[in-house]
């Protein structure tokens, strides 16, 4: 029963035990009391034992003590009992209670079928109920199984129990199956057949979700703590450079013991800035210092390297002992396998024989080629020394009195020489120092002077073009106005002799002043008909499509004022269409169409202005 109840498979059932007769009451006694069951007649006792269900089960966590978070719904994991071994059958025996009687089902038949237990479920759901069935009743069977915190019946023979923990709905899914009977009536209302199944709660997952993000919590918090706890320590803060720390910094720089942190700080310090006029010298007595530890990381250097030569010589002998003896065995394997031995070894002998001599040959041939490339090293390295000067010669003889002297007077010679750097350049920045202040006011004037002359320069080159631009346009005008003279001319020459052969035509043929007056008339015609046609001549064409476009919109304008504008009022209506128009491109553009356009003048004295008329109908008229 406990095994079944639990799942966990922990504790063996005789079955021996379980099958005894009913009949005698201390044997069924002893062993409902060694299954943790109440007997029959007694009460007190709990249905099955909490440490038998979950060992070490801590209520405040709802998991097994000792284990991390795992999924509740992973079976033989979490919470969910794993099934029962198919080997050990199992029995289920009759409870019975204050109240009622609780009968197994029957043994041959499958288990009770159960849904997907939710993740935190403590609710079941109880089904087949008898209809006489009330909540004491149901609290009397199943508060064995733990404690109940809410029974919410139904009028339809279920019910949902609420547990306080978890595992204790393993034990009430054990009733599953049972038939249920109240009292020792045999009315079909006092039965009924038991369905324990798990139910779904949102209180139970909302209090799961709880426990989750609580120990998701406690998992961060641990791993922050584990974290910080393997993290390295940071370093310490450099303080600020003053004097007192200069001078207890250079004390640090020439103790050994503290050279990696001082050189550090002074690092720092320079990388920063603090180096400056003033401290200038005190920072070059810390790098002087800084500097007098080269000579004893060489000799460290060079007492490692003697220690490294030490060991390769040790590992070389080493390895020559050990390649002596694999040489050894070798031979040993190698008289084994001569016909004066090898006859007398069995075939599996043989055979395990054969392989250790094959393998103790492949080991001592590796060792031989590692020990020759050691040799070819060392040989390379003497070469190496015979062909240029050993470092660790010249270690050698610095070590010597004179070299010491020699190696103090270079130091001493090379601080003289920087002192005396520092001090042309401090003369250097100095006279940059004051040249730049002359350099600038002067510099200062002179760029405000050449701004003022680029500006007048561009100025004159604008006024130069637009100059330029006026005088081709006065040469064209000019060479036309004298081709029109020449013209004029011409026609008046051809028309005076014209006048003089028409004269003597009329004086011979005796014709009376009106015809000669027809004549004048004719020729003045003639004259000014010219002249039109020189004028149309002399104005040229549109140039764009922009300018047939102002004159469409001058001409329409003038033609709905029949009275004319002035140039002003033209301006003004035209600016609205295009705002980068003049008044002087208006005006030209007018002055290059005569026979479109002609000025007049109107008022009398102040009021006397100018005003362009459209006029290009008339001349279609007069024509």
């Amino acid at each position: 029963f406990l095994a079944a109840a639990d799942g966990l498979g922990s504790i063996a059932i005789d079955t021996t035990q379980l099958n005894m007769s009913v009949t005698d009451p201390t044997a069924w006694a002893t062993a409902m009391n060694n299954l943790g069951m109440v007997p029959v007649g007694l009460a007190g006792q709990q249905l099955v034992t909490d440490s038998i269900c979950v060992p070490g089960f801590d209520p405040s966590l709802s998991m097994m003590t000792g284990i991390t978070p795992i999924n509740p719904m992973i079976p033989g994991m979490g919470l969910v009992p794993p099934p029962p071994p198919t080997d050990v059958p199992v029995v289920k025996e009759i409870i019975h209670c204050k109240s009622c009687t609780l009968f197994p089902p029957n043994p041959n038949l499958p288990p009770p079928s159960t849904r997907e237990r939710p993740p935190g479920c403590k609710t079941v759901f109880v089904g087949g109920l008898p209809e006489n069935a009330t909540e004491e009743i149901i609290q009397e069977v199943f508060e064995q199984c733990g404690d109940i915190t809410a029974i919410r019946k139904s009028k339809k023979n279920f019910c949902h129990i609420r547990f306080a923990e978890e595992f204790m709905v393993d034990k009430a899914i054990y009733l599953s199956g049972y038939r249920m009977r109240l009292g020792s009536s045999t009315d079909k209302k006092d039965s009924g057949r038991l369905h324990v199944d798990f139910a779904q709660a949102r209180d139970d997952f909302y209090e799961w979700e709880c426990k989750q993000r609580m120990l998701a919590r406690e998992e961060r918090h641990r791993r922050k703590m584990e974290e910080d706890r393997l993290r390295p320590p940071s370093p310490p803060a450099i303080m600020h450079y003053s004097e007192h720390e200069a001078a207890l910094l250079a004390e640090k720089l020439k103790d050994d013991s503290k050279f990696s942190e001082a050189i550090t700080v002074l690092l720092t310090w320079i990388e920063r800035g603090e180096v400056n006029r003033r401290s200038a010298n005190q920072f070059y007595s810390m790098v002087q210092s800084a500097n007098s530890h080269v000579r004893r990381l060489m000799n460290e250097k060079a007492a490692h390297e003697q220690e490294m030569e030490q060991a390769k010589e040790s590992f070389k002998n080493a390895l020559t002992g050990i390649l002596t003896q694999f040489e050894q065995i070798v031979a040993v394997f190698n008289a084994s396998t001569r016909q004066k031995a090898w006859d007398h070894f069995s075939k599996a002998q043989r055979k395990n024989i054969d392989i250790w001599r094959k393998h103790s040959e492949e080991l001592r041939n590796a060792h031989s080629e590692q020990l020759m490339g050691i040799r070819r090293e060392e040989e390379m390295e003497m070469s190496d020394d015979d062909s240029g000067d050993n470092p660790s010669k010249k270690l050698r003889v610095d070590d010597s009195a004179l070299a010491a002297q020699a190696y103090a007077l270079k130091e001493e010679n090379d601080s003289l020489r920087w002192q005396l750097d520092a001090y042309r350049n401090e003369v250097e920045l100095l006279k940059q120092e004051k040249g730049q202040l002359f350099r600038t006011e002067e510099s200062l004037t002179k760029d405000q002077q050449l701004q003022f002359l680029q500006q007048t320069m561009q100025g004159m080159q604008q006024q130069l073009l637009s100059i330029q631009e006026e005088l081709n346009n006065k040469k064209s005008e000019l060479e036309q106005a004298k081709e029109e003279q020449t013209h004029t001319q011409a026609m008046l020459k051809v028309l005076q002799e014209q006048l003089k052969s028409a004269k003597e035509l009329a004086e011979i043929n005796g014709h009376d002043e009106s015809q000669a007056n027809e004549i004048n008339v004719l020729t003045v015609a003639l004259v000014n008909q010219d002249r039109e046609k020189n004028s149309e001549k002399r104005s040229p064409g549109l140039k764009s499509e922009k300018e047939a476009l102002l004159i469409g919109i001058i001409s329409t304008f003038l033609h709905v004022h029949p009275f004319g504008a002035n140039i002003e009022y033209l301006w003004s209506y035209m600016q609205q269409l295009d705002s980068r128009i003049s008044a002087n491109e208006i005006e030209m553009l007018l002055m290059r169409l005569p026979r479109m356009f002609k000025q007049e003048f109107t008022g009398v004295g102040a009021t006397l202005e100018k005003r362009w008329k459209f006029c290009a109908f008339e001349g279609i008229k007069t024509v």
